[in-house]
C-alpha cells in the first residue's frame, strides 16, 4: 500500500515542490499549445502572494498546489481511489493549519478530496491528517502524485505516449533544472513552437525565459 503521507518523504520542501510544477507547466505549454488538452498549469500570480498549480487528466482526476507566505498545501482527488466513497474521507482535512483554510474554503474548487498534504516553512515535512486507510494497493489515489518524483524520465516517458511525439531527454532536463530558455531549446521539444509565443505564459508561471 502507497499513500500521500508516504509520497511526502520524497517531495522536498515548498521552494523544491514550487520548481517542479513550474517545469512541468512549462514542458506542457511547449508540447501543447492547446491549453484545453494540457495535463499541467501553474499561476505564478494567483492571487498577491499566492501561487496555484494544478494537474488535470480530463477523467475526474486531479491535483491542486497552493503556495502562501506560509507554505504550501497540496489535495487531490481521484474519482475512481476507494477514498473517493463519502469524499472527504475521514481524517483527509483533519489537521490542516489555519494558514490554508481560506484554499480549502474557496468556492472555485471542490472540496472532494482524497488525498492532502501540507507544509509550513517551519514544519520538518509534509503533514497529513490522521486517515484510517481501506485495504488497497492506491487507497487514496496518490499513485496520481507519480509525477512529483523530480525524474525528468517520468515526464518524458509520459509526454511521448500522451503527445505520440518523440520528446528530447536533454530538453526535459534542461526545463527541470530551471535553466534559461533559449529557441534552440524550445524547438528541441516542439518545432511548431517559437519562444515568443510562450512569453506571456511564461511570465503567468514564473519562469525565467
Amino acid at each position: 500500500m502507497t499513500t500521500a503521507a508516504e509520497i511526502g518523504d520524497s517531495l522536498g520542501d515548498a521552494e523544491d515542490l514550487q520548481r517542479l510544477c513550474q517545469s512541468l507547466a512549462v514542458l506542457d505549454a511547449i508540447l501543447c499549445p492547446e491549453w484545453e488538452y494540457r495535463y499541467f498549469s501553474f499561476n505564478a500570480k494567483w492571487a498577491p502572494g499566492e501561487q496555484l498549480a494544478s494537474m488535470r487528466n480530463g477523467e475526474g482526476d486531479d491535483w491542486l498546489v497552493f503556495w502562501n507566505p506560509h507554505g504550501a498545501l497540496l489535495k487531490g482527488f481521484v474519482h475512481d481511489a476507494p477514498m473517493a466513497d463519502g469524499c472527504p474521507w475521514p481524517g483527509v482535512l483533519d489537521g490542516v493549519p489555519q494558514e490554508f483554510q481560506t484554499f480549502l474554503d474557496d468556492h472555485a474548487f471542490s472540496r472532494q478530496t482524497t488525498f492532502c498534504l501540507w507544509r509550513r516553512h517551519r514544519d520538518p515535512g509534509w503533514c497529513s491528517g490522521d486517515v484510517a486507510y481501506p485495504d488497497h494497493p492506491d487507497p487514496d489515489g496518490s499513485s496520481l502524485l507519480r509525477f512529483l518524483d523530480g525524474d525528468p524520465e517520468t515526464y518524458r516517458c509520459w509526454g511521448e505516449e500522451y503527445f505520440g511525439t518523440r520528446i528530447d531527454p536533454r530538453a526535459v532536463e534542461h526545463v527541470y533544472r530551471h535553466d534559461p530558455l533559449s529557441p534552440f531549446v524550445v524547438r528541441a521539444l516542439n518545432r511548431e513552437v517559437d519562444l515568443e509565443e510562450l512569453r506571456e505564459e511564461l511570465e503567468q508561471i514564473g519562469y525565467t525565459a
